[in-house]
């Protein structure tokens, strides 16, 4: 799935379409209803000081931080690609020291060749690249359907049984998605099909390449009205764009060609075998790859130089992005993830921000093993809830804090923030992202992920929007905290960021994936509250002081590539 696109705007998007043929959306698809548009950097102001409920970011620098030096750290940001020549970039992305640039040789031995800032574990030895795939349930079916379709379950027993059953439930669940996926592809044509007729004649009898409500009074009164009334409706009323509806079709047009295709394998691009993890060694070194643009907001979140001038600030000053390359158009492989940890881990990362997610994960073991490791070395990972507006404690989004197939308080990695998103608005009715996924068993912490501004690929920037911005936010104040106050441990930081949230327990909210219901805010996570950057510094400054310290952590973290 197009990772910027949220489950609910495409439900926003198509709701009218399945009412009537001529039927328009409510609203611009993945928006947020909102009363007014935010500040470009709301998610670093301040409640008190600018009215907007960011994360207080600017205040700490202002009021806690002036004048204090912090050392630098390394976030890993596993994602679809960065693109690392980005201007708000620079000086912040981080370099393999001990790699020759371009020589073809692996100068460190760590068996990933040039990987000088980063490595791409969904491309080829060639440099090609993998772009789309499929998701998750389609490949499950595709391998199940292979194994089973001509079998007589009659004559199955033991772990060939349970399979087959296990089948079953993956056959039914595809083939209700794909039929799911057909009828919104035929109702967002019924949008598209009309509005692109319009479009296209308009700008024939107008001789332009562009239109505009004032290019548009040059038409004769009783001059092709239907097809002006139709291009209005939707670019002035609802708030879309020619540029918005290509991309939904793009988007619909992956569903079908692509994410529920079980014929579809781009893995041969890639080379190696997917199902044997011991298989490591693959893939090439262009981090940015064909579509870096989900990857670059993220970089940008975090670590956007502060005080250029240009662009937008980031939320942490001393920090490098060591772009991680696992995430295509569709469903990230358990594998590549697993991988993808152990890298940014075994190459210095004091923190991994993880913007993905998916339904199932058939190699669970893999990632779990990788997240213990990764803890084991000191290393705190921020992963994203998940945009389809459900409650998690329920249905999981992979990967997850929580180690085998149950949910054992006991057995859940300590050094993970799981993280919501949250907007701008005061208004209760809106202060929390209507797609945003919830659960108070299983997110952490909300953070802000609505119209966030950010870095995206050539030297531009764009609002976006999902947990997938949140994450990168939460990611930024704890890379903040670990610069200023590295004697912290990773666990201490994660402490740190959910006691210090401003906490809105009791706040009746919008409840996400519903148009009406609310829900008690201390219903959506455990900490009750949006993270706070300038009351985690206030308490890891008193945690550093003596006030409420706890033992500290001796075991110094082995990696010849920190500094």
């Amino acid at each position: 799935m197009k990772k910027g696109i949220t489950t609910l705007g495409i439900s926003l998007l198509l709701a009218a379409a399945a009412q009537a043929q001529s039927a328009y959306p409510p609203m611009k698809a993945a928006a947020q209803i909102k009363q007014e548009e935010p500040p470009k950097n709301w998610f670093n102001l301040d409640n008190e000081q600018d009215g907007v409920k960011g994360m207080s970011v600017e205040r700490a620098y202002a009021e806690l931080l002036k004048g204090k030096k912090g050392r630098t750290v390394i976030v890993a940001v596993i994602d679809s690609g960065v693109d690392i020549e980005h201007e708000d970039l620079q000086g912040h992305i981080w370099t393999n020291e001990d790699e020759i640039p371009g020589n073809g040789i692996d100068d460190d031995k760590n068996g990933y060749i040039d990987d000088v800032h980063g490595w791409n574990f969904i491309g080829g030895k060639d440099g090609k690249n993998v772009y789309h795939d499929t998701y998750e349930l389609t490949r499950l079916y595709a391998a199940y359907n292979k194994r089973f379709k001509e079998v007589d379950p009659a004559t199955l027993s033991g772990k060939d049984k349970e399979d087959y059953d296990h089948y079953l439930e993956i056959k039914k669940a595809y083939e209700q998605a794909y039929a799911e996926a057909k009828q919104r592809y035929q109702q967002f044509m019924s949008i598209y099909e009309p509005f692109a007729d319009a479009c296209k004649k308009l700008k024939e009898r107008l001789k332009v390449e562009e239109l505009t409500p004032e290019v548009l009074n040059e038409l004769e009164e009783d001059e092709l009205q239907e097809e002006k009334a139709t291009y209005l409706y939707l670019t002035q009323m609802r708030g879309l764009s020619e540029a918005d509806l290509e991309e939904y079709k793009s988007y619909f047009e992956g569903l079908m060609k692509y994410g529920y295709n079980p014929d579809f394998n781009p893995r041969t691009i890639v080379g190696d075998n997917p199902e044997d993890i011991n298989d490591r060694f693959y893939g090439n070194a262009d981090v940015e790859g064909p579509d870096a643009t989900h990857g670059t907001h993220v970089a940008g979140i975090i670590a956007a130089v502060r005080g250029n001038g240009i662009g937008m600030d980031g939320v942490a000053d001393n920090v490098l992005i060591m772009p991680v390359r696992v995430v295509p158009d569709g469903d990230e492989r358990d594998k590549d993830v697993a991988l993808g940890i152990r890298y940014a881990v075994d190459n210095g990362a004091h923190l991994i921000n993880m913007s993905f997610g998916k339904a199932y994960s058939p190699h669970k073991e893999w990632v779990d093993e990788a997240i213990r490791y990764a803890e084991s070395k000191g290393v705190l990972l921020v992963h994203a809830a998940g945009n389809d507006g459900k409650n998690t404690d329920v249905e999981p989004n992979f990967p997850t804090k929580f180690f085998g197939n149950e949910r054992n308080n006991d057995q859940q990695a300590q050094a993970w923030l799981e993280v919501g998103a949250s907007s701008w608005a005061n208004d209760p009715k809106e202060f929390v992202a209507s797609f945003s996924n919830y659960g108070d068993k299983t997110v952490d912490v909300f953070a802000p992920g609505v119209a966030i501004y950010s870095t995206v690929p050539n030297n531009q920037y764009e609002d976006l929007q999902g947990t997938s911005m949140a994450s990168p936010a939460t990611a930024g104040v704890a890379a903040l905290i670990m610069s200023y106050y590295p004697e912290l441990t990773a666990r201490q930081v994660k402490d740190i960021i959910m006691q210090s949230v401003v906490k809105y327990e009791g706040m009746e909210v919008n409840k996400p994936g519903s148009r009406n219901d609310m829900i008690s805010f201390d219903e959506l996570c455990i900490s009750d509250g949006i993270v706070n950057a300038y009351k985690a510094v206030q308490l890891a400054e008193e945690m550093t002081q003596g006030k409420g310290k706890k033992k500290k952590n001796k075991k110094k973290r082995k990696n010849k590539k920190r500094k």
